[in-house]
């Protein structure tokens, strides 16, 4: 009786579907035909034009609130720094001389 290896074939990854959220929406008349003529324009469905847009200005809502969040933060601490400067280090007070004494020179 003979033996032979095992033959070991390649695994295929489970496939991930993307799980799939349901999002409704209550239009007027105006509403539905405006967003209708804007998707026919660009050649998509409402469904994709709709949700495009909305994805656009989620993100664009998110970054601007982030950076008005981290000016006031930033703002803060600027104003901190002038107002309560630190003493200087060793390596500003060496550029201060080497500065001075190239400034001397000229």
């Amino acid at each position: 009786m003979r033996r032979t290896a095992p033959t070991i074939s390649p695994k295929k990854p489970p496939s991930r579907r993307a799980r799939m959220y349901r999002f409704d929406a209550r239009l007027n008349r105006d509403q539905k035909l405006l967003i209708q003529r804007a998707a026919d324009l660009e050649g998509r469905s409402m469904t994709d034009f709709v949700l495009q847009s909305a994805e656009a200005a989620a993100k664009r809502t998110i970054e601007e609130r982030g950076i008005l969040v981290l000016s006031a933060r930033d703002s803060l601490t600027i104003a901190k720094a002038i107002l309560n400067p630190r003493e200087p280090g060793p390596v500003l007070r060496k550029a201060v001389r080497q500065y001075a004494t190239t400034m001397d020179r000229k």
